[in-house]
């Protein structure tokens, strides 16, 4: 988690050192033609997206240990790639800041492992996600340069995980969650649209394990993979792609 966030921060402080040096240089070199010279002056406009993203969940144990002396932890060894799609709508607060809202759709899978290391024994499940998710970030731009204006993204996502749940899982992740997102990207301004590719990183700010398991009731020995979590985040890399 500590690594993700130190990386995403690095990024985004590279990104903002850029934007700087791009807005000087761009006042005295944005002389020749534009193609859409007037799309950032309208109210609002709108757009779609599509784009791949990862998902990811940091887990922090408690220690449990079972009657026979088992203790499980839990981890995501590898990044299986996911596909969302978002609608767009995009509000100019002035020269530099807008609003945008883009509700939408990311599919994805992660793949759990339990490993107890007293018996070396090992447990697999595979999480599936159908989020929708409602993000709402602040966008601030640079100057533009020609037909290039690169940018900055800050905001909130909620989730609903509208996947169907099957009864005796090992672990179930609970329906929703909230994440805080902060990403960059550039503006392209192309003769009939803007293409406007993005990264963002995301990170959960709820606990997403569903302790309250009834479904296992009959199935006591399944409970010790979820009693052996004290919390898990959840984390996201997306890569976007705009059409406006």
């Amino acid at each position: 988690m500590k690594r993700y966030l130190r990386i995403s921060i690095l990024l985004t402080v590279l990104g903002a050192c850029l934007m700087t040096a791009f807005s000087a240089s761009a006042q005295k070199l944005n002389d020749k033609l534009m193609n859409r010279p007037y799309a950032d002056l309208r109210r609002w406009h709108l757009g779609f997206s599509v784009g791949v993203h990862t998902q990811d969940l940091s887990f922090a144990h408690n220690g449990f240990e079972t009657p026979n002396g088992q203790t499980w932890f839990a981890e995501q060894p590898s990044f299986s790639p996911g596909f969302c799609v978002n609608g767009l709508v995009d509000l100019r607060l002035n020269d530099y800041f807008s609003l945008r809202i883009s509700p939408g759709m990311y599919f994805g899978n992660r793949e759990i492992k339990f490993h107890d290391p007293v018996l070396d024994q090992t447990e697999t499940q595979n999480l599936k996600s159908a989020f929708v998710v409602l993000p709402v970030d602040v966008k601030y731009a640079a100057q533009r340069f020609r037909n290039v204006r690169p940018y900055m993204v800050a905001g909130v996502m909620p989730a609903f995980d509208v996947n169907k749940k099957k009864s005796g899982e090992l672990l179930r992740l609970k329906t929703t969650d909230a994440y805080l997102s902060i990403g960059f990207g550039c503006d392209f301004y192309l003769p009939y649209f803007k293409l406007n590719p993005e990264i963002k990183f995301c990170f959960g700010l709820t606990d997403v394990i569903e302790h309250n398991r009834p479904d296992l009731t009959d199935d006591p020995d399944s409970m010790q993979f979820t009693q052996s979590l004290r919390r898990a985040t959840s984390k996201m890399f997306v890569l976007t792609f705009y059409f406006e």
